[in-house]
Protein backbone atom coordinates (compact mmCIF):
# COMPACT_ATOMS: atom_id res chain seq x y z
CA UNK A 1 0.00 0.00 0.00
CA UNK A 2 1.23 3.16 -0.98
CA UNK A 3 0.86 6.27 1.40
CA UNK A 4 0.51 9.51 -0.08
CA UNK A 5 2.44 11.67 2.09
CA UNK A 6 3.83 15.07 0.85
CA UNK A 7 7.50 14.26 1.76
CA UNK A 8 10.60 13.07 -0.63
CA UNK A 9 11.71 9.56 0.23
CA UNK A 10 15.59 9.08 0.13
CA UNK A 11 17.11 7.84 -2.86
CA UNK A 12 19.81 5.96 -1.85
CA UNK A 13 19.65 3.16 0.04
CA UNK A 14 16.75 1.67 1.88
CA UNK A 15 14.27 2.95 4.16
CA UNK A 16 13.15 0.21 5.75
CA UNK A 17 15.66 -0.60 8.56
CA UNK A 18 15.15 2.14 10.01
CA UNK A 19 11.57 2.19 10.47
CA UNK A 20 11.55 -1.39 11.61
CA UNK A 21 14.24 -0.28 14.39
CA UNK A 22 12.32 3.00 15.61
CA UNK A 23 9.07 1.31 15.46
CA UNK A 24 10.22 -1.52 17.71
CA UNK A 25 10.69 1.14 20.36
CA UNK A 26 7.19 1.10 20.54
CA UNK A 27 7.07 -1.91 22.34
CA UNK A 28 7.76 0.85 25.19
CA UNK A 29 4.69 2.08 24.51
CA UNK A 30 2.41 -1.41 25.23
CA UNK A 31 4.31 -1.40 28.96
CA UNK A 32 2.78 2.09 29.47
CA UNK A 33 -0.82 1.02 28.05
CA UNK A 34 -1.22 -2.38 29.60
CA UNK A 35 0.24 -0.94 32.94
CA UNK A 36 -2.62 1.54 32.83
CA UNK A 37 -5.60 -0.02 31.53
CA UNK A 38 -5.11 -3.46 33.57
CA UNK A 39 -5.50 -1.39 36.91
CA UNK A 40 -8.57 0.03 36.01
CA UNK A 41 -10.21 -3.70 35.79
CA UNK A 42 -7.84 -4.81 39.06
CA UNK A 43 -9.17 -2.56 41.34
CA UNK A 44 -12.50 -3.16 40.01
CA UNK A 45 -12.01 -7.34 40.65
CA UNK A 46 -14.10 -8.69 44.13
CA UNK A 47 -10.83 -10.90 44.00
CA UNK A 48 -8.83 -7.98 44.71
CA UNK A 49 -11.16 -6.19 46.75
CA UNK A 50 -11.00 -9.40 49.04
CA UNK A 51 -7.36 -9.64 49.52
CA UNK A 52 -6.78 -6.09 49.62
CA UNK A 53 -9.84 -3.99 51.19
CA UNK A 54 -9.97 -3.16 54.70
CA UNK A 55 -13.51 -1.37 54.59
CA UNK A 56 -16.77 -3.47 54.17
CA UNK A 57 -19.72 -1.77 52.70
CA UNK A 58 -23.66 -1.95 54.48
CA UNK A 59 -24.15 -5.28 52.44
CA UNK A 60 -20.51 -7.16 54.29
CA UNK A 61 -19.53 -6.49 50.64
CA UNK A 62 -15.38 -5.38 50.50
CA UNK A 63 -14.47 -1.94 49.34
CA UNK A 64 -12.08 -0.07 48.96
CA UNK A 65 -11.92 3.51 50.28
CA UNK A 66 -11.41 6.73 48.10
CA UNK A 67 -7.66 7.12 49.87
CA UNK A 68 -6.83 3.15 48.76
CA UNK A 69 -7.75 3.60 45.89
CA UNK A 70 -5.98 6.87 45.10
CA UNK A 71 -2.75 5.63 46.50
CA UNK A 72 -2.98 2.43 44.31
CA UNK A 73 -3.59 4.26 40.93
CA UNK A 74 -1.65 7.22 41.58
CA UNK A 75 1.93 5.48 43.38
CA UNK A 76 2.76 4.53 39.49
CA UNK A 77 2.56 8.05 38.51
CA UNK A 78 4.57 9.19 41.19
CA UNK A 79 7.28 6.69 40.12
CA UNK A 80 7.33 7.79 36.33
CA UNK A 81 7.23 11.49 37.27
CA UNK A 82 10.79 10.79 39.33
CA UNK A 83 12.05 7.69 36.66
CA UNK A 84 11.51 10.50 33.53
CA UNK A 85 13.26 13.14 35.78
CA UNK A 86 16.33 10.99 36.51
CA UNK A 87 16.78 9.93 32.97
CA UNK A 88 17.35 14.14 32.41
CA UNK A 89 19.80 13.71 34.56
CA UNK A 90 22.08 10.23 33.55
CA UNK A 91 20.38 9.75 30.35
CA UNK A 92 23.71 11.26 28.34
CA UNK A 93 25.81 8.53 30.09
CA UNK A 94 24.31 5.19 29.01
CA UNK A 95 22.47 6.07 25.62
CA UNK A 96 19.35 5.88 24.80
CA UNK A 97 19.16 2.27 24.06
CA UNK A 98 20.97 0.92 26.99
CA UNK A 99 18.51 3.32 29.60
CA UNK A 100 15.94 1.37 27.96
CA UNK A 101 17.39 -2.08 29.17
CA UNK A 102 17.45 -0.60 32.64
CA UNK A 103 14.15 0.87 32.65
CA UNK A 104 13.08 -3.05 31.34
CA UNK A 105 14.91 -4.13 34.65
CA UNK A 106 13.44 -1.97 36.79
CA UNK A 107 9.56 -2.17 35.71
CA UNK A 108 10.62 -6.07 36.27
CA UNK A 109 11.44 -5.55 39.73
CA UNK A 110 7.82 -3.84 40.10
CA UNK A 111 5.99 -6.28 38.97
CA UNK A 112 7.90 -9.27 40.96
CA UNK A 113 6.50 -6.74 44.13
CA UNK A 114 3.33 -6.45 42.89
CA UNK A 115 2.19 -10.39 42.37
CA UNK A 116 3.97 -11.32 45.71
CA UNK A 117 1.82 -8.40 47.73
CA UNK A 118 -1.00 -9.65 49.50
CA UNK A 119 -1.63 -6.10 51.44
CA UNK A 120 -1.92 -2.67 49.91
CA UNK A 121 2.00 -1.24 51.06
CA UNK A 122 3.73 -3.70 49.37
CA UNK A 123 1.49 -3.79 46.46
CA UNK A 124 1.95 0.26 46.29
CA UNK A 125 6.12 -0.26 46.56
CA UNK A 126 5.77 -2.35 43.91
CA UNK A 127 3.51 0.07 41.42
CA UNK A 128 6.29 2.54 42.67
CA UNK A 129 9.11 0.74 41.48
CA UNK A 130 7.20 -0.64 38.13
CA UNK A 131 6.64 3.57 37.58
CA UNK A 132 10.41 4.56 37.72
CA UNK A 133 11.11 1.78 34.85
CA UNK A 134 8.10 3.33 32.87
CA UNK A 135 9.26 6.82 33.29
CA UNK A 136 12.93 6.13 32.07
CA UNK A 137 11.41 4.13 29.53
CA UNK A 138 8.59 6.80 27.94
CA UNK A 139 10.98 9.63 28.42
CA UNK A 140 13.83 7.32 25.60
CA UNK A 141 11.17 5.93 23.63
CA UNK A 142 10.08 9.11 21.75
CA UNK A 143 13.59 10.24 21.89
CA UNK A 144 15.13 7.43 20.15
CA UNK A 145 12.61 6.95 18.00
CA UNK A 146 12.94 10.68 16.50
CA UNK A 147 16.78 10.05 15.98
CA UNK A 148 16.69 7.02 14.38
CA UNK A 149 13.41 7.75 12.27
CA UNK A 150 14.00 9.02 8.74
CA UNK A 151 12.49 12.47 8.57
CA UNK A 152 9.30 11.71 5.70
CA UNK A 153 7.86 9.30 8.26
CA UNK A 154 9.43 10.34 11.58
CA UNK A 155 6.04 11.69 12.64
CA UNK A 156 3.79 8.44 12.04
CA UNK A 157 6.96 6.16 13.86
CA UNK A 158 6.27 8.17 16.82
CA UNK A 159 3.12 7.89 16.13
CA UNK A 160 3.28 4.74 16.64
CA UNK A 161 4.25 4.93 20.39
CA UNK A 162 0.93 5.88 21.13
CA UNK A 163 -0.77 3.12 19.39
CA UNK A 164 1.74 0.48 20.75
CA UNK A 165 0.05 3.00 23.91
CA UNK A 166 -3.68 1.82 22.88
CA UNK A 167 -3.05 -1.70 21.76
CA UNK A 168 -1.68 -2.35 25.33
CA UNK A 169 -4.61 -0.94 26.82
CA UNK A 170 -6.90 -3.23 24.71
CA UNK A 171 -4.61 -6.14 25.63
CA UNK A 172 -5.20 -5.58 29.45
CA UNK A 173 -8.91 -4.95 29.20
CA UNK A 174 -8.90 -8.47 27.44
CA UNK A 175 -6.70 -9.85 29.98
CA UNK A 176 -8.80 -8.62 32.52
CA UNK A 177 -12.23 -9.74 31.05
CA UNK A 178 -10.57 -13.21 30.88
CA UNK A 179 -9.94 -13.13 34.45
CA UNK A 180 -12.53 -10.96 36.61
CA UNK A 181 -15.04 -14.17 37.50
CA UNK A 182 -11.84 -16.53 38.46
CA UNK A 183 -12.17 -17.35 42.09
CA UNK A 184 -8.80 -17.16 43.12
CA UNK A 185 -5.63 -14.50 43.55
CA UNK A 186 -5.38 -15.41 39.48
CA UNK A 187 -8.22 -13.05 39.14
CA UNK A 188 -6.25 -10.16 39.49
CA UNK A 189 -2.20 -11.83 39.70
CA UNK A 190 -2.66 -13.21 36.08
CA UNK A 191 -2.97 -9.60 34.45
CA UNK A 192 -0.56 -8.28 36.65
CA UNK A 193 2.41 -11.06 35.72
CA UNK A 194 1.83 -10.63 31.78
CA UNK A 195 3.35 -7.34 31.90
CA UNK A 196 6.72 -9.32 32.17
CA UNK A 197 5.83 -10.43 28.45
CA UNK A 198 6.10 -6.81 27.12
CA UNK A 199 9.29 -5.68 29.05
CA UNK A 200 11.21 -9.42 27.99
CA UNK A 201 10.65 -8.15 24.54
CA UNK A 202 11.50 -4.55 24.66
CA UNK A 203 15.11 -5.53 26.48
CA UNK A 204 15.75 -8.39 24.13
CA UNK A 205 15.22 -6.50 21.05
CA UNK A 206 16.88 -2.95 21.97
CA UNK A 207 19.85 -5.19 23.50
CA UNK A 208 20.91 -6.43 19.37
CA UNK A 209 19.02 -2.40 17.75
CA UNK A 210 22.08 0.02 17.29
CA UNK A 211 22.32 3.11 19.44
CA UNK A 212 21.43 6.59 17.89
CA UNK A 213 23.26 8.43 15.69
CA UNK A 214 23.22 11.29 17.37
CA UNK A 215 23.91 10.27 20.84
CA UNK A 216 27.58 8.65 18.77
CA UNK A 217 27.94 12.35 17.43
CA UNK A 218 27.38 13.22 20.65
CA UNK A 219 30.18 11.64 22.00
CA UNK A 220 32.07 12.08 19.90
CA UNK A 221 32.21 8.35 18.50
CA UNK A 222 32.10 9.26 14.99
CA UNK A 223 32.54 6.09 13.39
CA UNK A 224 29.92 4.30 15.60
CA UNK A 225 27.92 6.72 14.65
CA UNK A 226 29.02 5.86 10.61
CA UNK A 227 28.46 2.32 11.47
CA UNK A 228 24.88 3.01 13.24
CA UNK A 229 23.81 5.46 10.39
CA UNK A 230 25.02 2.94 8.29
CA UNK A 231 22.50 -0.32 9.60
CA UNK A 232 19.57 2.64 9.59
CA UNK A 233 19.96 2.73 5.93
CA UNK A 234 20.98 -0.26 4.58
CA UNK A 235 24.37 0.95 3.28
CA UNK A 236 27.99 1.06 3.72
CA UNK A 237 29.15 2.54 6.63
CA UNK A 238 31.53 4.36 3.86
CA UNK A 239 28.88 5.08 1.19
CA UNK A 240 28.39 8.88 0.80
CA UNK A 241 24.92 9.10 1.06
CA UNK A 242 26.08 7.94 5.22
CA UNK A 243 28.85 10.68 4.87
CA UNK A 244 26.19 13.21 4.19
CA UNK A 245 23.91 12.29 6.82
CA UNK A 246 26.84 12.14 9.21
CA UNK A 247 28.42 15.48 7.92
CA UNK A 248 24.68 17.32 8.53
CA UNK A 249 24.20 15.92 11.83
CA UNK A 250 28.16 16.87 13.21
CA UNK A 251 28.01 20.24 11.99
CA UNK A 252 24.45 21.34 13.59
CA UNK A 253 25.97 19.63 16.59
CA UNK A 254 29.05 21.77 16.77
CA UNK A 255 26.93 24.88 15.55
CA UNK A 256 24.99 24.33 18.70
CA UNK A 257 27.97 24.02 20.87
CA UNK A 258 29.97 27.32 19.56
CA UNK A 259 27.07 29.39 21.81
CA UNK A 260 29.17 27.40 24.88
CA UNK A 261 29.01 24.14 26.85
CA UNK A 262 25.82 22.29 27.68
CA UNK A 263 24.61 21.51 30.95
CA UNK A 264 21.07 20.92 32.50
CA UNK A 265 20.11 24.72 33.21
CA UNK A 266 21.20 25.15 29.51
CA UNK A 267 17.02 24.21 28.57
CA UNK A 268 15.55 27.29 30.55
CA UNK A 269 17.76 29.54 28.62
CA UNK A 270 16.66 31.39 25.69
CA UNK A 271 19.55 30.77 23.52
CA UNK A 272 18.03 28.94 19.90
CA UNK A 273 14.55 29.42 22.15
CA UNK A 274 15.01 26.48 24.43
CA UNK A 275 12.86 28.02 27.04
CA UNK A 276 10.09 28.82 24.50
CA UNK A 277 10.71 25.00 23.13
CA UNK A 278 10.28 23.34 26.84
CA UNK A 279 7.58 25.46 28.25
CA UNK A 280 5.28 24.91 24.94
CA UNK A 281 5.79 21.16 24.80
CA UNK A 282 5.37 20.66 28.55
CA UNK A 283 2.20 22.86 28.29
CA UNK A 284 1.29 20.03 25.33
CA UNK A 285 1.88 17.24 27.42
CA UNK A 286 0.16 18.99 30.42
CA UNK A 287 -3.19 19.24 28.18
CA UNK A 288 -2.81 15.72 26.99
CA UNK A 289 -3.85 14.65 30.61
CA UNK A 290 -5.67 17.11 31.44
CA UNK A 291 -8.43 15.91 28.70
CA UNK A 292 -9.29 13.20 31.10
CA UNK A 293 -8.30 10.42 28.85
CA UNK A 294 -6.59 8.33 31.99
CA UNK A 295 -10.05 8.92 33.61
CA UNK A 296 -11.51 6.82 31.26
CA UNK A 297 -8.42 4.20 31.45
CA UNK A 298 -7.68 4.27 35.23
CA UNK A 299 -11.12 4.52 36.59
CA UNK A 300 -13.30 3.92 33.74
CA UNK A 301 -15.07 0.04 34.77
CA UNK A 302 -15.61 1.77 37.92
CA UNK A 303 -16.85 5.32 36.57
CA UNK A 304 -19.60 2.88 34.63
CA UNK A 305 -20.30 0.69 37.46
CA UNK A 306 -21.49 3.72 39.65
CA UNK A 307 -23.09 5.04 36.75
CA UNK A 308 -26.10 2.43 36.72
CA UNK A 309 -24.76 0.78 32.98
CA UNK A 310 -24.41 -3.14 33.11
CA UNK A 311 -21.58 -4.82 31.89
CA UNK A 312 -19.12 -2.09 32.82
CA UNK A 313 -15.86 -4.54 31.67
CA UNK A 314 -17.97 -4.79 28.26
CA UNK A 315 -18.30 -0.82 28.00
CA UNK A 316 -14.54 -0.78 28.79
CA UNK A 317 -13.17 -3.16 26.00
CA UNK A 318 -15.46 -1.05 23.74
CA UNK A 319 -13.78 2.06 25.00
CA UNK A 320 -10.41 0.63 24.49
CA UNK A 321 -10.89 -0.77 20.80
CA UNK A 322 -12.24 2.57 19.37
CA UNK A 323 -8.75 3.59 21.28
CA UNK A 324 -6.41 1.36 19.18
CA UNK A 325 -9.02 1.51 15.71
CA UNK A 326 -8.87 5.36 15.50
CA UNK A 327 -5.09 5.67 16.11
CA UNK A 328 -3.83 5.15 12.89
CA UNK A 329 -5.83 7.51 11.01
CA UNK A 330 -4.02 10.07 13.28
CA UNK A 331 -0.91 8.27 12.65
CA UNK A 332 -1.33 8.69 8.66
CA UNK A 333 -2.80 12.33 9.24
CA UNK A 334 0.26 14.02 11.40
CA UNK A 335 2.27 13.71 8.03
CA UNK A 336 -0.34 14.78 5.63
CA UNK A 337 -2.31 17.39 7.86
CA UNK A 338 0.10 18.24 9.93
CA UNK A 339 0.85 18.53 14.18
CA UNK A 340 -0.73 22.04 14.18
CA UNK A 341 -4.54 21.50 12.34
CA UNK A 342 -4.71 17.63 14.01
CA UNK A 343 -4.20 19.09 17.30
CA UNK A 344 -6.24 22.11 16.66
CA UNK A 345 -8.95 19.47 15.24
CA UNK A 346 -8.59 17.18 18.22
CA UNK A 347 -9.07 19.77 21.17
CA UNK A 348 -12.42 21.45 19.39
CA UNK A 349 -14.13 17.79 18.79
CA UNK A 350 -12.64 16.46 22.52
CA UNK A 351 -14.28 19.78 24.12
CA UNK A 352 -17.99 19.43 22.33
CA UNK A 353 -18.22 15.56 23.28
CA UNK A 354 -17.14 15.91 26.89
CA UNK A 355 -19.82 18.94 26.98
CA UNK A 356 -22.38 16.91 26.13
CA UNK A 357 -21.45 13.67 28.09
CA UNK A 358 -21.07 16.05 31.46
CA UNK A 359 -24.48 17.59 30.46
CA UNK A 360 -26.61 14.56 29.71
CA UNK A 361 -24.80 12.68 32.92
CA UNK A 362 -26.06 15.64 35.40
CA UNK A 363 -29.39 16.14 33.33
CA UNK A 364 -30.95 12.80 32.56
CA UNK A 365 -31.25 8.92 34.62
CA UNK A 366 -32.30 6.43 32.03
CA UNK A 367 -31.41 3.72 29.83
CA UNK A 368 -31.57 6.13 27.05
CA UNK A 369 -28.93 8.71 28.52
CA UNK A 370 -26.52 5.85 29.31
CA UNK A 371 -26.40 5.02 25.69
CA UNK A 372 -25.65 8.71 24.89
CA UNK A 373 -23.25 9.04 27.80
CA UNK A 374 -21.08 6.04 26.36
CA UNK A 375 -21.63 6.83 22.99
CA UNK A 376 -19.78 10.18 23.43
CA UNK A 377 -17.23 8.89 25.79
CA UNK A 378 -16.55 7.15 22.50
CA UNK A 379 -16.36 9.62 20.23
CA UNK A 380 -14.29 12.09 22.77
CA UNK A 381 -12.02 8.80 23.09
CA UNK A 382 -11.77 8.70 18.88
CA UNK A 383 -11.06 12.50 18.82
CA UNK A 384 -8.19 12.04 21.27
CA UNK A 385 -6.54 8.78 19.76
CA UNK A 386 -6.56 10.27 16.52
CA UNK A 387 -5.04 13.50 17.67
CA UNK A 388 -3.56 14.15 21.25
CA UNK A 389 -3.05 10.82 22.17
CA UNK A 390 -0.35 10.37 19.21
CA UNK A 391 0.52 14.07 18.09
CA UNK A 392 1.87 15.07 21.63
CA UNK A 393 4.45 12.81 21.32
CA UNK A 394 5.55 13.46 17.90
CA UNK A 395 5.84 17.12 18.57
CA UNK A 396 7.88 16.38 22.19
CA UNK A 397 10.44 14.11 20.06
CA UNK A 398 11.11 16.38 17.56
CA UNK A 399 11.41 19.89 19.07
CA UNK A 400 14.39 20.04 20.50
CA UNK A 401 18.40 21.01 19.61
CA UNK A 402 20.47 18.11 19.79
CA UNK A 403 23.01 19.21 22.76
CA UNK A 404 19.37 19.97 25.16
CA UNK A 405 17.35 17.27 23.49
CA UNK A 406 17.75 14.05 25.95
CA UNK A 407 17.31 16.67 29.06
CA UNK A 408 14.15 18.52 27.03
CA UNK A 409 12.24 15.10 26.25
CA UNK A 410 12.77 13.82 30.21
CA UNK A 411 11.28 17.16 31.35
CA UNK A 412 8.28 17.06 28.83
CA UNK A 413 8.10 13.31 29.66
CA UNK A 414 7.76 14.64 33.44
CA UNK A 415 5.27 16.87 33.58
CA UNK A 416 3.20 14.68 31.72
CA UNK A 417 3.34 11.60 34.32
CA UNK A 418 3.06 14.89 36.75
CA UNK A 419 -0.26 15.44 35.89
CA UNK A 420 -0.88 11.96 35.24
CA UNK A 421 -0.52 11.55 39.32
CA UNK A 422 -2.71 14.41 40.33
CA UNK A 423 -4.49 13.22 37.77
CA UNK A 424 -4.76 9.93 39.18
CA UNK A 425 -4.80 11.32 42.81
CA UNK A 426 -7.46 13.34 43.15
CA UNK A 427 -9.81 11.97 40.63
CA UNK A 428 -11.35 9.59 43.36
CA UNK A 429 -11.93 12.11 45.60
CA UNK A 430 -13.40 14.79 42.87
CA UNK A 431 -15.73 11.90 41.54
CA UNK A 432 -16.77 9.93 44.47
CA UNK A 433 -19.51 10.44 47.07
CA UNK A 434 -19.01 10.35 50.77
CA UNK A 435 -17.47 12.12 53.39
CA UNK A 436 -14.67 15.00 52.41
CA UNK A 437 -15.17 13.97 48.10
CA UNK A 438 -16.85 16.18 45.83
CA UNK A 439 -19.38 13.64 44.61
CA UNK A 440 -19.08 15.31 40.68
CA UNK A 441 -19.55 12.14 39.26
CA UNK A 442 -20.21 12.99 35.58
CA UNK A 443 -19.84 16.69 35.83
CA UNK A 444 -16.12 16.03 35.87
CA UNK A 445 -16.54 16.04 32.33
CA UNK A 446 -17.02 19.60 32.33
CA UNK A 447 -13.62 20.39 33.71
CA UNK A 448 -12.22 18.20 30.93
CA UNK A 449 -13.86 19.76 28.31
CA UNK A 450 -13.31 23.14 29.55
CA UNK A 451 -9.24 22.35 29.55
CA UNK A 452 -9.78 21.44 25.65
CA UNK A 453 -10.92 24.68 24.94
CA UNK A 454 -7.98 26.07 26.63
CA UNK A 455 -5.76 23.97 24.47
CA UNK A 456 -7.43 25.14 21.16
CA UNK A 457 -6.35 28.45 21.72
CA UNK A 458 -2.69 27.51 23.33
CA UNK A 459 -2.13 25.19 19.97
CA UNK A 460 -3.03 28.18 17.95
CA UNK A 461 -1.05 30.68 19.61
CA UNK A 462 2.36 28.68 20.79
CA UNK A 463 2.53 25.16 18.65
CA UNK A 464 5.00 25.18 15.87
CA UNK A 465 4.31 23.19 12.67
CA UNK A 466 7.63 21.00 12.33
CA UNK A 467 6.01 18.22 9.20
CA UNK A 468 8.50 17.54 6.79
CA UNK A 469 11.69 19.22 8.41
CA UNK A 470 14.67 17.37 9.69
CA UNK A 471 15.38 17.80 13.24
CA UNK A 472 18.50 20.07 12.09
CA UNK A 473 16.35 21.92 10.64
CA UNK A 474 13.77 22.36 13.13
CA UNK A 475 16.25 24.52 14.68
CA UNK A 476 16.55 27.10 11.92
CA UNK A 477 12.88 27.27 11.90
CA UNK A 478 12.84 28.13 15.76
CA UNK A 479 15.35 30.55 14.50
CA UNK A 480 13.93 32.06 12.00
CA UNK A 481 10.07 32.35 12.55
CA UNK A 482 8.99 34.08 15.82
CA UNK A 483 5.13 33.23 15.83
CA UNK A 484 3.81 29.94 15.95
CA UNK A 485 0.86 30.65 12.78
CA UNK A 486 3.57 31.23 10.26
CA UNK A 487 5.25 28.11 10.99
CA UNK A 488 3.56 26.43 8.49
CA UNK A 489 5.14 28.51 5.43
CA UNK A 490 8.51 27.99 6.71
CA UNK A 491 10.46 26.76 3.65
CA UNK A 492 14.55 25.33 5.42
CA UNK A 493 16.84 28.26 3.32
CA UNK A 494 19.84 25.59 3.07
CA UNK A 495 21.17 22.44 5.30
CA UNK A 496 24.13 22.68 7.69
CA UNK A 497 25.82 20.02 5.64
CA UNK A 498 26.22 22.35 2.62
CA UNK A 499 27.45 24.95 4.49
CA UNK A 500 30.02 22.55 6.26
CA UNK A 501 30.98 21.41 2.68
CA UNK A 502 32.40 25.07 1.72
CA UNK A 503 34.31 25.84 4.60
CA UNK A 504 36.20 22.73 4.48
CA UNK A 505 36.19 22.62 1.26
CA UNK A 506 34.69 18.59 1.10
CA UNK A 507 34.16 17.67 -2.78
CA UNK A 508 34.78 13.86 -2.28
CA UNK A 509 33.63 10.90 0.39
CA UNK A 510 37.39 11.06 1.33
CA UNK A 511 37.76 14.13 2.05
CA UNK A 512 34.51 13.92 4.49
CA UNK A 513 36.20 10.70 6.50
CA UNK A 514 39.73 13.01 6.69
CA UNK A 515 37.58 15.93 7.76
CA UNK A 516 35.60 13.43 10.43
CA UNK A 517 39.22 11.79 12.18
CA UNK A 518 40.45 15.76 12.40
CA UNK A 519 37.63 16.55 14.91
CA UNK A 520 38.14 13.00 16.88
Amino acid sequence: MKLALNVERPSQGSFWPSIVIASFACFGGILYGYDTGSISGIIANDRFKHVFATHHDATGAPVLTSSQTSLIVSILSAGTTIGSFSMSLVGEIFGRRINLIIGCGVFALGVVLQCAASAIPLFAVGRFFAGLGLGFISAVVPLYQSEAAPKWIRGSIVSGYQWAITIGLLIASIVNNATKNRGDTGAYRIPLAVQFAWGLILAGGMAVLPESPRYFVKKGRLEDARKSLGRLSSLPPDHEYVSEQLLEIRANYEYELSFGSTGFLHCFTNEGRQLYRLLVVTTVQALQQLSGINFIFYYGTDFFQKSGITNPFIINLITNIVNVVMTPPGMYAVERIGRRKLLLIGAIGMCTAEYIVAIVGVSVNSVVANKVLIAFVCVYIAFFASTWGPVAWVVTGETFSLRTRSKSVALCTMSNWLWNFGIGYATPYMVDSGPGNANLGPKVFFIWGTFCLFAVGFVYLFVYETKGLSLEEVDELYEKVSKARHSAAFVPSHTLTEEAKKAEGVVDDEKLRSVEVEHV
